[in-house]
């Protein structure tokens, strides 16, 4: 899917679509999931795909220290970045930026430098944020920038955003519905576990305490017995109307293994070990149709389920969030 410039967006099944164009999210992604497997497995043939995703986040920076989401095949920014919000793409890159620089050692110092100067540029644009997913991301990515290079700055901009989800959990919470809004879309687990990346830095107990109650409520949502079932893309769950039944992607379950291994991380608890299998199976073929999702003949992922038949495009989002659900599974390495 990587090309000269970047990785393209969709495929016709496992051929990549050039008329689909790049994005920054999808770059992001792939930019976290190659310096895993550059980092663990010492895979020397990343480091030419990692400088092609860092260049790409740098290329979409703006005056201001924002991204645009959206170019065509030419590199040229498309209309998409004006119809659509882009909170959540900019706080995904923000996470990819501090991923890499955590890893900073492991790569050429001027690679690192630049990763850090387009970083502490969106510093002013992260305190304008509101959407939980995107103060999630942030501050996934301000964690890992300050395992590295810790500062008072983003220690604060850490704490400023965890109260914000902080105080979403408590407005939305219910006795049934322990959750951060009224309802469930897409990359839930992000907002537990990015408490968790918080109570890393900060040590509150609150953190903890509500990524692990919200945590357990998602859980209890989206496994049914031996198998895995995330909210349909095709309908949100919200507390009074049920959401749809079909309409599974994969970046849905590589989250919720991610997630699972963040919490095994600091709790320990087995069962967070075991809902990781079953979530990983997914892709193996334990879902409700019973067929495989990971296609090892391309080493593409399918771009979903539905509720006969699977999506057989093999697009940059699902391949990406296949090897990070991958990556966290050590005994398939």
């Amino acid at each position: 899917m990587t090309r000269s410039f970047a990785m393209i967006q969709f495929s016709r099944g496992n051929r990549p679509d050039i008329r689909s164009g790049y994005t920054l999210d999808d770059n992001a992604r792939a930019l976290i999931a190659l310096c895993r497997v550059y980092v663990e497995m010492k895979d020397m043939s990343c480091e030419t795909y990692i400088k092609k995703y860092l260049d790409f986040i740098r290329y979409c920076q703006q005056p201001d220290g924002s991204f645009l989401n959206y170019t065509d095949k030419d590199l040229a920014f498309t209309s998409q970045n004006d119809e659509v919000g882009l909170e959540d793409s900019n706080a995904r890159a923000i996470y990819a930026l501090g991923y890499f620089v955590s890893h900073g050692g492991k790569f050429p110092v001027v690679w690192t430098e630049d990763a850090i100067e387009i970083f502490e540029q969106t510093f002013d644009m992260i305190l304008k944020m509101r959407s939980p997913r995107s103060m999630a991301f942030a501050i996934k990515g301000l964690s890992c920038f300050q395992q590295t290079f810790p500062s008072k700055e983003v220690v604060g901009l850490i704490t400023v955003l965890a109260d914000r989800l902080i105080r979403c959990y408590r407005q939305s919470r219910e006795e049934d519905w322990r959750w951060f809004e009224a309802y469930l879309t897409y990359d839930n687990n992000v907002l537990p576990e990015s408490l968790l990346y918080a109570y890393r830095v900060i040590k509150s107990e609150t953190y903890k305490d509500v990524a692990e109650e919200s945590f357990h409520f998602l859980l209890d949502i989206l496994f049914e017995g031996e198998q895995i079932k995330v909210v349909s893309n095709q309908g949100w769950l919200q507390k009074s109307v049920r959401g749809k039944t079909y309409g599974e992607q994969p970046v849905d379950i590589a989250g919720t293994v991610i997630a699972l291994s963040t919490f095994y991380s600091v709790f320990g608890d087995k069962e967070f070990l075991m809902k990781r299998r079953i979530a990983f199976n997914w892709f193996l073929g334990n879902n409700h149709l019973h067929q495989i999702v990971y296609n090892p003949s391309t080493g593409g992922c399918y771009d979903g389920l539905e509720e006969c038949n699977i999506n057989l495009n093999q697009g940059a989002e699902s391949t990406v969030s296949y090897l990070m659900a991958r990556l966290c599974m050590p005994e398939n390495l």
